[in-house]
C-alpha cells in the first residue's frame, strides 16, 4: 500500500509532528510513503521521499495541484492529513484522484454537526485515526462521523532507538531526584501550573533535594520566567528551550509531569513511560487514562490542582523505591501496547477496510 502524508505546521516541531512522522517511519518499512509539508524544519526530520508545498489556504490551488500529481507520480493509495487546514486540501485531492482520505487527529475535540464539519469530515474523508478512545467518543457525538469510519490507533514508539539510552536497573540516579516535563511553552501545557506545583513542594518541607527541568521553546518562555522569579526557584528550575535529542535527559530523570490542559496522548509521555520515569499528569481530557491507571504505573490529578501536584511530587520523593517500582510498571506497559508491528499492522488493516468499502 501507497501513503502520502500531510502537515502543514507553520510553528515547528511539536508531538504531533514527532508522532505522525514515526508512524510514517514505521510504515516506510514495508510500504511506500511519501510525506508533503509546509516547514523545513519538519521536513528535515523525514528521511523518505518528500515535497515541500506551500499550504496557503484550504483552497491552495498550487498545493492542491502539486499533491494531485504526487498522487499520481507515486500511485497513492491513502492520503493521511495531520492539521486542521490539511483536511479539506486532502479531501479535495482524494476526490480529485479517487483514492482515500484518512484524518489524523491527535487531540480531543467535539465537532458541531454544521455544514463546513458535514463537508470536510464525512463528504471528503473516508475515515479518522486517532489516538485515544476519548477521542473517538467525543467525535461521535452528534452524529457527524460514524462510529465505524474511526480507528483508535495507540501510535508507536521508536523502542530501537530508546533502548539505547534505557537505564540499567543496577545504574543508580542521582540522590536528587530530577523531574522532566517536555512541550511547547504554550497555554494548553500549564506548565505555570507545574511551577506553582514544584514550588509549593519544595516548601512542604526542608532540605529537598529536587529539580525541575521543562524541554521546549515556545511564546510563553517570558511569562514563565517572570513567574519563577515570583515563586523564588530559580535555582531549581531551568527551561532548557528545544533540545534536538531529550532521550538522554529523559534516561535521566525520575519523574515526568504532564500538566496539559488537553491532550489526545502525548508521544512525550510515552517516551518518558518507556524510559522509566514515574509519570504524573493531569487528566487531559481523559486519553491519558487508556495508558496510566492511577497508582500502578503513574499518578493523576485534576488539572488545576497543583496542591495534588505537590503531594504526588512528595510522595515520590520519600518513597525512592516505590518511586523505581512505578517507572518500572510504567515501562512495562507502553513495551506491550505501542510496538512498531502492531502499529503497521492495524494501521494498513484499517485503511484497506475503508478502502475496499469506499470502492464496493
Amino acid at each position: 500500500m501507497n501513503f502520502l502524508f500531510l502537515n502543514s505546521a507553520s510553528r515547528g516541531w511539536g508531538g504531533n509532528e514527532q508522532s505522525i512522522i514515526l508512524t510514517a517511519e514505521i510504515l516506510a518499512a514495508r510500504h511506500q510513503v511519501v510525506f508533503a509539508y509546509r516547514e523545513e524544519e519538519i521536513g528535515s526530520h523525514v528521511a523518505f521521499p518528500k515535497y515541500r508545498l506551500p499550504f496557503l489556504f484550504e483552497g491552495d490551488l498550487y498545493t492542491i495541484a502539486g499533491l494531485a500529481a504526487i498522487v499520481r507520480r507515486h500511485h497513492i493509495d491513502v492520503i493521511i492529513p495531520s492539521k486542521r487546514k490539511d483536511y479539506a486540501i486532502a479531501g479535495i485531492v482524494s476526490r480529485l484522484c479517487d483514492i482515500v482520505n484518512i484524518i489524523w487527529l491527535g487531540a480531543r475535540r467535539e465537532l458541531k454537526n454544521n455544514r463546513i464539519n458535514r463537508l470536510v469530515y464525512r463528504s471528503l474523508a473516508d475515515g479518522m485515526i486517532v489516538n485515544a478512545q476519548r477521542i473517538k467518543e467525543a467525535l461521535t457525538i452528534g452524529g457527524l462521523v460514524q462510529e465505524q469510519n474511526i480507528k483508535v490507533l495507540y501510535r508507536g514508539i521508536n523502542s530501537t532507538v530508546l533502548d539505547r539510552y534505557r537505564i540499567s536497573p543496577r545504574q543508580e540516579r542521582g540522590t536528587t531526584m530530577v523531574i522532566t516535563a517536555m512541550g511547547r511553552l504554550d497555554k494548553n501545557k500549564s506548565h505555570d501550573l507545574l511551577l506553582q506545583g514544584f514550588a509549593r513542594f519544595l516548601n512542604l518541607r526542608p532540605g529537598i533535594e529536587a529539580r525541575l527541568q521543562i524541554l521546549g521553546e515556545g511564546n510563553e518562555r517570558a511569562r514563565l520566567e517572570q513567574l519563577i522569579g515570583e515563586l523564588g526557584i530559580g535555582e531549581r528550575v531551568r527551561l532548557r528551550g528545544f533540545v534536538s535529542d531529550p532521550y538522554p535527559d529523559l534516561a535521566e530523570s525520575d519523574v515526568f509531569a504532564m500538566t496539559s490542559e488537553s491532550e489526545g496522548l502525548s508521544i512525550a509521555l510515552l517516551e518518558a513511560m518507556y524510559l522509566g520515569n514515574a509519570p504524573v499528569s493531569t487528566f487531559a481530557g481523559g486519553g491519558v487514562t487508556e495508558i496510566i491507571t492511577d497508582g500502578q504505573n503513574g499518578l493523576l490529578f485534576n488539572y488545576g490542582d497543583y496542591i495534588a501536584l505537590a503531594n504526588h511530587f512528595m510522595k515520590l520523593y520519600l518513597e525512592p523505591e516505590w518511586r523505581r517500582q512505578i517507572g518500572k510498571s510504567a515501562h512495562t506497559s507502553v513495551s506491550e501496547r505501542y510496538s512498531a508491528n502492531r502499529i503497521e499492522q492495524e494501521i494498513v488493516a484499517f485503511c484497506s477496510e475503508i478502502k475496499a468499502n469506499r470502492h464496493q
